[in-house]
């Protein structure tokens, strides 16, 4: 009973125990198996068990079914007994070879001890001695393979032949697996230096607990016969295993498999399992993904597993399509999970400790101030000192230097373009509280995320600037900042950004307007009324039409004035 109850409790692991061509059954894989009795050798069907070693039979004038040898266990030895009078001889030369030697392997059932040796847990009592039941191979099982890959495919997971055995897996999950060196050796320069290379190991057992049977089997298979045996649940540990063994076009066909199931709920732990097996094509993907699917991604369970390195390369990254605010809060669930991971009381300090370094890549000055008053503000995580900052950058002007980026995230992909509406550039345009504002069109629809203005003629100074785009017909604003920037004195062009982007149809009339406060600047003159952007990698042209915008606009037209780019994407 407690043989039947430990066996009970063992964890499931693949069996390959379906009988093989020809009548050779395969083998049992589980290196735990317990030695079959009596009565369960003589209910047995399909093949009986085989021995560890080898047995090289001799043909004999009946070779029909096999030859059965009866082996029954004790604590000091094997005792060998003919099944019949008939078969005395047959089985006399049919001696087993400690340690796997090269032969004709015997047959064994699911339920065969495959170690040659008797546990010493076992009961030593006559009544408790196990008998096994051994069946010869089936002779010239080659003549039925045609091919190369037939023969090496039959061998796979097969006693016949295999020289060596691996012990793959942890615990009682443990599976013993018949190999050859050969084979391993001709897919593999990882096996090819095991069996072959100076320090090449002599052990017929040889130990992977870091690997799993499954993605081990897998290997084997892809080794013997070039198929590829991969699913959702092992396509990670196969990957592994081809990676350690230096087994390249499985590693690909791994890849594969991930890309076609990259979706935006597994995209963050395929991340993170591309940058620890250091593949930086699917990492590039998953990152693409999660830039296309930003909030379906941080609301999968997935994400919260990641590690911290993992989160900070994607905040790091300027093309998430998700509003800042929704990102702090799936910063604050991940950073909840980790202080679990860790052991840590989910204190607001604690929080701000696992988060580290990720915590100063949210952008919290791209957040609205009602957004920030309701989450940030509030969660405990930001200190006093940051939260008056970021309250006065919000709010006043000049703005005070935060330690948070204020550059908006583009959930855009692509390559930034920008045109120029001027062709020369002069001295002193001044500023009296009224708007710059020029109107304009363009071919096909685009996104602006910023302008390009000019800068003082005094040198070095800061200014302040609320930049507009309003949609025309309704008056609307579509989108603007109130921020600032620095300029050196020169006549150079100086960005300001849009927190987000601003759509731009095709064929629809906007205004594009600047409020500044600060010195005299430089202006442009000799405006173009088309500016045309042709894109060197396609060819697509982007047509900008330029017109007056009428009311008072600080004296910007389309011959001269401020606002001398637009920054956008296609």
């Amino acid at each position: 009973m407690a043989a039947e109850e430990e066996s009970n409790s063992r964890a499931p692991c693949l069996n390959f125990s379906s009988p093989g061509p020809l009548g050779n059954a395969q083998s049992s894989n589980n290196a735990h198996s317990s030695p079959a009795t009596n009565e369960g050798s003589a209910g047995a069907t399909g093949g009986a068990p085989r021995t560890a070693g080898h047995s090289n039979p001799q043909p004999g004038p009946d070779r029909g079914g096999g030859t059965d040898v009866r082996v029954e266990n004790s604590p000091n030895r094997q005792h060998t007994t003919p099944q019949s009078a008939g078969q005395s001889a047959t089985a006399a030369r049919a001696p087993t070879v400690a340690g796997g030697a090269s032969g004709a392997a015997t047959n064994m059932t699911a339920s065969s001890v495959e170690s040659p040796n008797i546990p010493s847990s076992l009961p030593s009592s006559p009544a408790s001695a196990a008998v096994l039941v051994y069946r010869e191979p089936v002779y010239n099982w080659q003549a039925t393979k045609n091919t190369v890959k037939e023969r090496f495919a039959f061998l796979f997971n097969n006693e016949v032949l295999s020289d060596v055995h691996f012990l793959v897996g942890k615990g009682m999950g443990v599976q013993r697996i018949p190999a050859h060196r050969f084979a391993l050796a001709v897919g593999s320069a990882v096996f090819d230096a095991m069996f072959n290379g100076g320090m090449a190991t002599t052990s017929t057992e040889i130990e992977l607990p870091d690997v799993e049977p499954a993605a081990f089997l897998a290997l084997l298979k892809f080794l013997y016969s070039d198929e590829v045996q991969i699913g959702p649940e092992t396509v990670m540990t196969t990957l592994y295993t081809a990676k350690k063994y230096a087994v390249p076009a499985l590693e690909a066909h791994c890849v594969e498999f991930l890309k076609k199931n990259l979706r935006a709920d597994n995209a963050f732990m395929l991340l993170t399992q591309a940058r620890l097996f250091d593949e930086p094509q699917l990492a590039s993907l998953c990152l693409e993904n999660i830039d296309k699917n930003t909030v379906d991604a941080l609301a999968a369970e997935g994400f919260t597993d990641i590690d911290l390195d993992t989160l900070v390369a994607v905040l790091e990254r300027d093309t998430l399509g998700v509003r800042e605010v929704r990102l702090f809060g799936a910063a604050v669930r991940w950073a909840e999970a980790e202080t679990q991971r860790q052991q840590y009381q989910p204190t607001p300090e604690n929080k701000r400790k696992v988060l580290g370094k990720a915590l100063v890549l949210i952008r919290f000055p791209l957040m609205t101030i009602e957004e920030f008053a309701a989450g940030p503000a509030q969660s405990g995580i930001l200190s006093d000192q940051e939260v008056v900052s970021l309250f006065l950058h919000f709010t006043v002007n000049p703005k005070p230097h935060v330690e948070f980026i204020d550059r908006p995230r583009c959930c855009l992909r692509g390559k930034e373009c920008s045109i120029t509406r001027f062709g020369q550039v002069e001295s002193r345009w001044g500023y009296s509280g009224t708007s710059d504002c020029i109107r304009f069109s363009v071919n096909r629809r685009i996104f602006v995320v910023g302008f390009g203005l000019y800068g003082s003629i005094h040198g070095p100074t800061d200014y302040q600037v609320n930049i507009q785009v309003i949609h025309t017909d309704s008056n609307t604003v579509l989108g603007q900042n109130d921020t600032g920037f620095s300029c050196d004195g020169s006549s150079n062009t100086f960005r300001v950004m849009f927190k987000e982007p601003v759509e731009i149809l095709p064929s629809v009339n906007y205004i594009a307007c600047a409020t500044l406060k600060g010195p005299d600047s430089h202006y442009g003159t000799k405006g173009m009324r088309k500016v045309t952007h042709e894109a060197p990698a396609t060819g697509t042209k982007t047509c900008f039409t330029f017109c007056y915008a009428a009311g008072n606009n600080n004296g910007t037209s389309v011959e001269d004035g401020q606002i001398p780019e637009v920054i956008f994407y296609t």
